[in-house]
């Protein structure tokens, strides 16, 4: 019953053959242990993924009512834009409510902004001065639901020649319904 081959081999190469084939056996069962096991985390880590997406649209799907009376409510608010005039009127707006704070404003510009497939916009840039609480009620004041004005990039310092003053520097936008 035992291979000739193996009858002709000393008990060394005997034991030698056994030592390699036992290593080549350690070896392709670490190669196939190591790919189960990292399809196992693959699987695993697939699996959270998509519980964390069926969860997330589980909420949307929750809340669908609410989006939905607020998707209404944005097409029958949101302002429609005319002209390029509305960007000076945004920034007249913006004036005359850092005028009822005490907000100072500096360097306006305005300018017409992107137009995409949920909105059209118009910009105004500007720098403020003043202390902090009258800054935080222009911010509150200027950026209202109804107004639909959205600040694009904000930058806040304290003035260094006094500590006491805020220095701002803003890029706001109206959005307007789309095309």
């Amino acid at each position: 019953m035992t291979p000739a081959w193996y009858l002709r081999m000393t008990q060394r190469e005997r034991r030698l053959a056994w030592i390699v084939a036992g290593a080549i056996f350690l070896l392709i069962n670490l190669l196939v242990w190591s790919r189960l096991f990292s399809a196992l985390h693959r699987a695993s880590a697939d699996l959270k993924l998509r519980q964390s997406i069926r969860n997330e649209q589980a909420l949307y799907i929750k809340d669908r009512d609410l989006w939905t009376h607020r998707d209404q409510w944005l097409k029958q608010h949101q302002p429609t834009l005319k002209s390029a005039v509305e960007a000076s009127t945004l920034l007249d707006q913006v004036k005359q409510v850092a005028g009822k704070h005490n907000v100072l404003i500096e360097n306006p510009a305005i300018g017409a902004g992107d137009s995409t497939a949920d909105h059209q916009s118009v910009f105004a840039s500007f720098e403020t001065k003043s202390p902090w609480p009258p800054l935080v009620h222009f911010l509150f004041d200027v950026q209202q639901p109804e107004a639909f004005v959205v600040f694009e990039s904000v930058q806040l310092q304290i003035d260094s020649s006094d500590p006491t003053m805020m220095k701002g520097k803003f890029k706001i936008a109206r959005w307007f319904a789309p095309k």
